[in-house]
């Protein structure tokens, strides 16, 4: 399930990409798809191995282009291991609400970033997400460790890429039948996936993801700018930077 979309990205073939916050690597193997090259990077070793395996899987069932190497490796979203304009296109999905200096991991973003390069963030959407918080004090830091510490407003978060030096040239929200499902978590608690009612939700989302329906396709495109559990901005670096 991918929440950034590739074609608003505008990637290429032979293009490096960063996959910062990269998790089990969803937008990584996507990037690999389409012929480009990629490093999938994260603080957690072992969903970097993860990562690594599913790399080889790939490989072996001749998913990949022998000409777009995939690497991993592990690095601090606000000390990035990385030389200074590194990568033609960035990922980050999911991470800064989780970075207390979010403006200094913008900064290193900017500073990997290739001019002319494209940045894409999501994060989540402030409606969805303030529902969350108010259902639930073990959603969100501090009560869960390494959780949520902090809900974005669009133009906010569009300053503050902004202040970094990128300008914001493009947005869309995600994953609109997403939100009823994490409401729902937060009000019989964050890790009850025991509840019948969360366990018959979740199997709802996965039949939604396996069929792609269109009654499902055509609710999450009316509902999207009101639900959208996700916030994706899209954002360039100058040519001249």
């Amino acid at each position: 399930m991918l929440t950034v979309n590739f074609d608003r990205l505008k990637l290429k073939k032979g293009h490096m990409v960063l996959d910062l916050g990269c998790g089990f690597g969803r937008h990584a193997f996507e990037v690999l798809r389409r012929g480009a090259q990629v490093v999938a990077c994260d603080m957690a070793l072992p969903e970097l191995q993860e990562v690594r395996a599913t790399y080889a899987a790939m490989g072996e069932m001749g998913e990949l282009d022998a000409s777009a190497p995939a690497f991993t490796s592990l690095g601090d979203a606000t000390r990035l291991p990385f030389n200074d304009a590194s990568f033609d296109r960035v990922i980050a999905s999911e991470v800064l609400e989780h970075i207390h200096n979010d403006e200094e991991a913008l900064k290193e973003l900017f500073r990997v970033l290739k001019p002319n390069g494209i940045l894409a963030v999501t994060v989540p959407a402030y409606l969805p997400e303030k529902i969350c918080w108010a259902l639930s004090d073990q959603y969100h830091a501090p009560a869960e460790v390494g959780g949520h510490v902090r809900i974005y407003r669009k133009r906010e978060l569009e300053t503050k890429i902004h202040d970094a030096g990128m300008e914001p040239v493009d947005y869309h929200r995600a994953h609109a039948l997403h939100s009823p499902y994490w409401w729902l978590k937060c009000a019989v608690g964050p890790k009850n996936n025991e509840n019948r009612f969360v366990k018959a939700y979740l199997r709802f989302l996965t039949w939604d993801i396996v069929k792609q329906p269109i009654v499902t396709r055509f609710a999450e495109k009316i509902l999207q700018p009101v639900l959208g559990k996700s916030t994706i901005i899209y954002a360039q670096k100058a040519a001249s930077a």
